[in-house]
């Protein structure tokens, strides 16, 4: 069995849950348009202890039609992953601190027909004791 789990998978089954109308993905396909509003999540780094703890830093990005919109769900987000996440036991995993690394913030997107904003979190956990 391996020691560290997917936090893509985690978080977003978990950010699904919490949050219905909104589609979470780690890859977008390029009819972005036709299920906004979503949130991308993606590991973008971090580091371990070598046995069970894991430091993942993760950016989760808000696509959305409008800007009110897209502020609206990455508010949410932050306060989910930061307030309700810390001390949660996920299939597989259990989540201690999370951390915001660098809030909400606008991020360039080609598409002028949708707005994009994103943040970087960092989140300790380690699987779950079976």
């Amino acid at each position: 069995m391996d020691a560290f789990v997917d936090i893509e998978v985690l978080l977003i089954a978990w950010l699904s849950a919490g949050r219905p109308g909104t589609t979470w993905a780690a890859e977008l396909d390029n009819d972005l348009l036709s299920y906004l509003p979503c949130g991308q999540v993606v590991r973008v780094g971090g580091d371990d202890d070598g046995t069970r703890l894991d430091r993942a830093l993760v950016d989760v990005d808000i696509y959305a039609a409008g800007r009110a919109q897209a502020a609206d769900i990455a508010a949410w987000t932050r306060t989910a992953l930061t307030r309700n996440l810390p001390g949660s036991s996920l299939p597989g995993a259990v989540v201690g601190r999370v951390s915001t690394v660098s809030a909400p913030a606008w991020r360039p997107y080609e598409n002028t027909a949708l707005r994009r904003m994103g943040a970087t979190y960092e989140v300790f956990l380690h699987p779950a004791v079976t």
